[in-house]
C-alpha cells in the first residue's frame, strides 16, 4: 500500500507541474493583446484605414488619424473575448459528459488582417479549454483544493506576458510568422500531456485511496464523479438540524431528496444568479480596459511611439504577476481546513463560510482599479496596472473557487460554462461603449469610465449575500443546539 501512495503521490505532482507550465505558456495569451497589437500596427494590419488629414500650419505636413484601424482592433479582441467565455457553455457540458479534453490551441498563423479574427478566436478557446480541464487538477491536493484551482487561475492570467515576448522578438528582428509557427508546434505537448497524465473521464472530489490515472500497465483506478458524490451524500444524510431553507432549497425537486442537486436547481438558485452579476461586471470592466489599452495611451502619450510602447511593456511586465498573486486568494479561501468545524457544519457550509471575504476584497479591487483607471494621468496608469492584474487574478481564481464550493462537482464543467458563457453576452457592451467613446464623446473615455465605476457597486451584492446566508446558517444551528439541549434537561427532569 505505502509503494501504491508514492506512486500516486508522485504522479500527482507531475501532473500538477505539467498542468502549471501549459497554462502559464499557453492558456490565456489572448489576454497579452495590448502587446500583439503594437506588433499588429507595425507590420501594417488594418493600416488601410489610417487617413492622412493635411496640417493648416504647413503645406507638407499631415495629421494620420487611425480611429478606424483601433476600430477594427478592438472588434478583434471584443469578438475572440466573447467566444473564449460563450463557448464554455458548451464546452462545460462535454466536459462533465466525456471528462478530460485534449486541445491544441494554437492553429491559426498571422497572414492577413482578415485572419486576425478566427486566429485569435482559436488561441482564446483553445486557452480557455486547456484552464477548464485543468483545474479539476485541484481535487488531487484535497486541503489545498481551492488554492491550487487560484493558482491555475494566475498562470492563466500570467501567460499573457507570452505576447510580450513575441513583441521583443519582433524587435529584434524575429517575424511574427515565426513566432505563430513555434506555438503551433508546442500543441503537441498538450496531446502527450492529455494521454500520459490526465484521466479520461474526470479527477472526483473527495479522492479515493490510491486513485491513479493516466498510461500505465495495470489498469487505472478511475471513478465516475457523480457516483462518489451520491455515495458521499448518501453517507451524510440530512441537512444539519436548524439550518435555514433557503431559495436553493425550495427548488432543488426530487433531486435533492436523493442527496444531489439538479443541475436546474444551481442555475435558479441566487447563489448563481449573484455570482453572475458579480462577474460580469467586473469582466466587462476588464475587458474594456485591455481592448482599449492602445488608443487610451496613445492619447494620453500625445502618439508618442516610444512612451506607448514603454507603459505597453509595463502593463505586460505586471501580467506576469498574475501567478503570484492567485494563490493569495486561494490561501483565503483555505484559510479554514484543518481547523474543528463548528457544531452541526457540514465542510461545504464550511468553505462557503471561508469565501465572502475573498468575494469582498475582489469587488473592492476591481473598483478601486476602475477608479484609478478613469483618471486621465499617463503616470498613475503604473498603478492602474498594478490593481488590474491583482484584481484579474482574484476574480477569475475566485470564480472557479466559488462554483466548486458551493455547487456539486458533477455539475462544475456545466455551471462554469453557463456563468462564463452569459457573462460573454455582457462582454459584448464594451464594443458599445468604444463605439460611443470614439463617437458620441470625441475619443475621450472618461464619463463611460465613470459611468462602469458606479456599475462596479453593484458587485459588493454577491459578497453581502454570501455573509448573511452563512450567519443565519450559523444562527440556525446555534438555536437548533440549544433546543436539544433544553429537550434533554425536560426529558430527564420529567423521568426523575
Amino acid at each position: 500500500m505505502q509503494g501504491c501512495e508514492v506512486g500516486t503521490r508522485m504522479r500527482y505532482w507531475l501532473t500538477l507541474a505539467s498542468g502549471m507550465l501549459e497554462c502559464l505558456c499557453f492558456a490565456g495569451v489572448v489576454f497579452g493583446y495590448a502587446s500583439l497589437v503594437f506588433v499588429l500596427k507595425e507590420d501594417g494590419y488594418f493600416g488601410e484605414l489610417c487617413i492622412n488629414h493635411p496640417n493648416g500650419n504647413s503645406s507638407t505636413a499631415s495629421d494620420t488619424d487611425c480611429s478606424g484601424q483601433d476600430e477594427q482592433f478592438s472588434l478583434v479582441f471584443t469578438i475572440a473575448s466573447f467566444l473564449n467565455n460563450f463557448l464554455n457553455l458548451v464546452n462545460g457540458f462535454l466536459f462533465d459528459r466525456f471528462g478530460t479534453l485534449g486541445i491544441i490551441s494554437e492553429l491559426c498563423l498571422l497572414a492577413s488582417s482578415l485572419l486576425l479574427f478566427p486566429a485569435l478566436s482559436c488561441i482564446a478557446v483553445g486557452g480557455i479549454l486547456l484552464l477548464l480541464t485543468n483545474m479539476q487538477v485541484g481535487n488531487l491536493f484535497a486541503a489545498h483544493r481551492s488554492t491550487i484551482i487560484t493558482l491555475y487561475n494566475g498562470a492563466f492570467d500570467s501567460s499573457s506576458a507570452v505576447f510580450l515576448i513575441i513583441k521583443v522578438l519582433y524587435e529584434q528582428g524575429i517575424s511574427l510568422r515565426s513566432s505563430f509557427l513555434f506555438l503551433s508546434a508546442c500543441s503537441v505537448i498538450h496531446v502527450a500531456r492529455t494521454f500520459l497524465l490526465m484521466p479520461r473521464t474526470h479527477i472526483p472530489y473527495t479522492l479515493p485511496q490510491c486513485y491513479t490515472y493516466g498510461v500505465q500497465c495495470g489498469k487505472a483506478n478511475t471513478y465516475n464523479v457523480e457516483q462518489v458524490e451520491k455515495m458521499g451524500a448518501g453517507a451524510s444524510g440530512e441537512k444539519p438540524e436548524g439550518e435555514n431553507t433557503t431559495p436553493e432549497d425550495s427548488t432543488e425537486g426530487k433531486d435533492s431528496e436523493k442527496g444531489m442537486r439538479s443541475f436546474r436547481s444551481c442555475v435558479l438558485s441566487w447563489f448563481f444568479l449573484w455570482h453572475l452579476l458579480w462577474l460580469s461586471i467586473m469582466q466587462l470592466r476588464h475587458y474594456l480596459f485591455i481592448g482599449t489599452l492602445n488608443p487610451k495611451l496613445s492619447r494620453l502619450a500625445d502618439n508618442d511611439p516610444h512612451l506607448v510602447s514603454q507603459y505597453t511593456n509595463a502593463f505586460a511586465m505586471t501580467q506576469l504577476c498574475g501567478v503570484l498573486c492567485a494563490p493569495w486568494n486561494g490561501l483565503i479561501m483555505d484559510r479554514h481546513k484543518g481547523k474543528p468545524l463548528a457544531a452541526g457544519e457540514s465542510e461545504q457550509e464550511a468553505d462557503l463560510r471561508s469565501s465572502w471575504l475573498s468575494l469582498l476584497l475582489t469587488s473592492l479591487q476591481c473598483l478601486l482599479f476602475s477608479i484609478c483607471a478613469s483618471i486621465p494621468v499617463l503616470s498613475l496608469q503604473y498603478l492602474t496596472f498594478v490593481l488590474q492584474v491583482l484584481n484579474r487574478s482574484f476574480l477569475y481564481g475566485g470564480n472557479a473557487a466559488f462554483i466548486s464550493i458551493a455547487f456539486p462537482s458533477c455539475h462544475f464543467g456545466k455551471l462554469y460554462g453557463v456563468v462564463m458563457s452569459l457573462s460573454a453576452v455582457v462582454s459584448l457592451l464594451q464594443y458599445l461603449c468604444f463605439a460611443l467613446v470614439k463617437g458620441a464623446l470625441g475619443g475621450d473615455p472618461f464619463y463611460v469610465d465613470v459611468a462602469l465605476t458606479l456599475l462596479t457597486l453593484l458587485a459588493f451584492i454577491h459578497p453581502v449575500y454570501i455573509f448573511v446566508h452563512c450567519r443565519k446558517a450559523a444562527s440556525g444551528r446555534k438555536n437548533s443546539s440549544q433546543d436539544e439541549v433544553t429537550f434533554d434537561s425536560t426529558t430527564k427532569s420529567v423521568q426523575f
